[in-house]
Parts: C-alpha cells; sequence; structure tokens
C-alpha cells in the first residue's frame, strides 16, 4: 500500500513509519516539523539525541534499502497544499498522527489553548474535507486517546467507542440504540480529540468515508524492533513536565537520582499500551478496514491499566528512586477506577507487552545512558489547569518549581 503518514517524525509517528516501511509499505511521512518547534520554545529537548527527520530517513535507506519519503507541509494551515499533495499521490491508507498531543501543553495559557484548538481541529477537518472533494477512498486511521472517555467511574467497563442505550419513547415502550460513549475531555487537548469523533461520525454518515479511531492509553517504552537498527533510528523520549508521559517520566527521574513526582494522592488510573504494541495495533487496523457505508470503527488501543501510585512504587523498588508528592496541576478527581474492553485488538491477534515483562528495564538502561542530556529544571509539571491550581502551586514552599531538588 501506499501510505500517508500525518505526523511521521513524532513520538508514535516515527517508530510506526519505520514498522510499516519494514512491512514493503510505500511509506510517506508528511510532517510541519511543529513538534521540533515546540521543543525550542519550551527550551528542552528529546532525552534522546534527534537527528533530523532526512537523516533518519537516509539512515534507514542505508539500512534496510527501503525508502521513506518526506514532506514539509503544514496540514492545518496549508490546505491547498496538502490537497494538492494527495491529488497528486493518492495514498491508499492516511495514518492521522498531526495533532498537538500534549495536555499539559494544551493548558499553558491562552495561546496554548488556541493553537491546540485551531492546529488540531482544522487538521483534521483538512484532511475529511480534502478526501471529499478529491473523491479519495483512502481508509483514514486516526490517532485519538482513551481521554475522550474522562476517567469517573460508573461501575461499568467502558466500550470500544460505542455504547447500548435504552430511550423511552412516547408511547411508553423503550428503543434499543448505540450511541457514542458520552465525551467528558479532562484538558483542550482531550477536548480536540472528542471534537475529532465528531467530525469523523459526519463524515462516515454523510459522504462515506472509511475511518478507524484508536483511542490509544498512555504510551510507555522507547524502542521497537526498527529503531533498534542504528542508534540513528532512536525514537524521542520525552521526559519534561509537559510531554514526559507518566511512566517514562518516572523512570528518567529514578536514572538521575530524582525523586518521583506523584501528583496528588496518585489515585488517577490511567491505561498504558508499549511503543511496540503501539504500532502493532495501527497495522492491525490498516489490515482491518470498515466498508464503505460502515459507521467509523472505534478500537480501545490499550494493553492494561495501574494507578499512578502503585507505579511510583513498582519503580521505586526496581531503582530504589524515593516518591514524592506534590500538589496536582490537573483539575480531576484524586481517584478513580478504570475498567476498559480491548477485545478487538486482542481478537485480531495482538499478543500484549507488559510491564512485568521486563522492558521497564531496558528503557531505565536507554533513560541512564542519556541521562546526562537532562535539565533537572525542566522535570517537574506545572502547567496548571485553573487559575486557582496556579495560584496554590506557586506558593507552595516545597514544589519543585520553587526549590531545586536534590
Amino acid at each position: 500500500m501506499k501510505i500517508a503518514i500525518l505526523g511521521g517524525d513524532g513520538f508514535v509517528g516515527w517508530p510506526t513509519s519505520l514498522h510499516l516501511s519494514s512491512l514493503g509499505h510505500d511509506v510517506h511521512i508528511i510532517d510541519s516539523l511543529s513538534r521540533r518547534w515546540i521543543d525550542a520554545e519550551l527550551g528542552v529537548q528529546s532525552l534522546t539525541p534527534m537527528d533530523s527527520i532526512q537523516e533518519r530517513t537516509r539512515i534507514w535507506k542505508q539500512e534496510t534499502g527501503h525508502t521513506i519519503q518526506f514532506h514539509l507541509i503544514d496540514i492545518a494551515e496549508h490546505y491547498e497544499v496538502f490537497k494538492a499533495w494527495l491529488s497528486d499521490n493518492r495514498p491508499d491508507a492516511i495514518i492521522h498522527f498531526a495533532e498537538q498531543r500534549a495536555a499539559p501543553y494544551s493548558m499553558k495559557s491562552d495561546q496554548h489553548k488556541n493553537y491546540t484548538v485551531t492546529n488540531n481541529v482544522n487538521a483534521t477537518h483538512h484532511l475529511l474535507n480534502a478526501m471529499v472533494e478529491l473523491d479519495l477512498d483512502a481508509h483514514l486511521v486516526h490517532l485519538g486517546t482513551m481521554g475522550v472517555y474522562g476517567y469517573s467511574n460508573v461501575g461499568a467497563a467502558i466500550p470500544e467507542g460505542y455504547l447500548d442505550v435504552g430511550v423511552e419513547t412516547l408511547s411508553g415502550t423503550t428503543a434499543n440504540q448505540q450511541i457514542l460513549y458520552p465525551a467528558n475531555p479532562g484538558s483542550i487537548y482531550h477536548m480536540t480529540k472528542c471534537l475529532d469523533q465528531l467530525l469523523f461520525q459526519f463524515y462516515a454518515k454523510n459522504d462515506g468515508l472509511r475511518i478507524t479511531d484508536l483511542h490509544q492509553g498512555i504510551v510507555w517504552g522507547t524502542h521497537t524492533d526498527q529503531t533498534r537498527r542504528h542508534k540513528q533510528l532512536i525514537n524521542r523520549f520525552d521526559y519534561d513536565g509537559d510531554y514526559g508521559t507518566v511512566l517514562n517520566r518516572f523512570l528518567i527521574q529514578a536514572a538521575i537520582g530524582y525523586p518521583l513526582t506523584v501528583h496528588g494522592t496518585g489515585g488517577q488510573t490511567r491505561a498504558f499500551i508499549h511503543i511496540q504494541d503501539s504500532v502493532r495495533c495501527i497495522e492491525l487496523a490498516l489490515q482491518n478496514p470498515p466498508d464503505t457505508g460502515d459507521r467509523v470503527k472505534v478500537f480501545n488501543q490499550m494493553t492494561e491499566t495501574h494507578r499512578v501510585r502503585d507505579l511510583a512504587e513498582l519503580i521505586s523498588r526496581l531503582t530504589g528512586a524515593k516518591v514524592a508528592y506534590l500538589p496536582n496541576p490537573r483539575k480531576e478527581a484524586a481517584e478513580n477506577d478504570l475498567v476498559v474492553e480491548n477485545k478487538q485488538f486482542l481478537e485480531l491477534g495482538l499478543d500484549p507487552i507488559r510491564l512485568e515483562d521486563g522492558l521497564l528495564e531496558e528503557v531505565v538502561d536507554v533513560a541512564k545512558a542519556f541521562a546526562y542530556r537532562v535539565d533537572r529544571s525542566r522535570v517537574p509539571a506545572v502547567s496548571a489547569w485553573t487559575r486557582d491550581i496556579a495560584t496554590e502551586i506557586e506558593h507552595d514552599p516545597e514544589h519543585p518549581r520553587l526549590k531545586s531538588v536534590s
């Protein structure tokens, strides 16, 4: 297949590009390189050193003989340029990663909120609109988030996208139907993913687009089989308070002797998936597209759930690191349960990698190898969800934002 990977220079996009190229697909990365500009804005860099996208694709060709084409296009800003590329190339499948992906970054300021909404919603709508205008029958696979569901507990497992409901009719009978699981976003970023869902529903219903939406959990790990092939193919590793995911952050904190920062009670339960499973799930989704006229196919792309404080204790036992409990910059419940259905990928043959499978040590090794690149001042999570929370953090003398952590 000819596959366009929008956002293929990113944390999940890059290993996905390598994985699909290794299978013999004709892979084209379309990216504005905005994630690299955000690194410059925040004054922080990936823990793992990353070459330019041109050098990375050159090394891939050198090591494998497979070519990955790169196209510098901002699909949220330059609709006509993007539409022209789609018209000229007409890919068989499109994988959409081209969105600002960090909840804390989306909540930093009014400008960051505006950027996240403008970039994410425009990118998604430009893609859908162009596909219709060009009569492009490509399978669209979108990387969404478990965060569209929220983290409240109603005593039942979260289904894969759709909820069976009964509605009382005027005649007093019950009409059964399926609806999208009620959206409950916890940040501006998550809100844009909820808006994506509605756009997908409309274009699938109105124009017959074939769409798969992957509601992904928190990704951990660094390596895939392909990124191990050469040191210059390594994936990015974010450790800062805006982009670092909780488990990877704990591992880098342990590697540099920094206390594991648990916010609030640590009672937040989250869904997780290893990066290798993430790219495998995308492959499985591509192999099982919906038919024209089908509703949006939704998968819950996760393999296990853990409470944050339990993860911190696990890493503490593994590495000897201390645990520090800090005020929570997010506006969320102090404790929540999370039960999630993920039968579809398991039935398609996914054999999940779990924390207990030993790959935590591999991530610790990566963290230790590049610990010299860490800016300790960027480790704390300080982007606050509300002004009141920001004021509380600013006046907390124990918060590492205001004092060095030894």
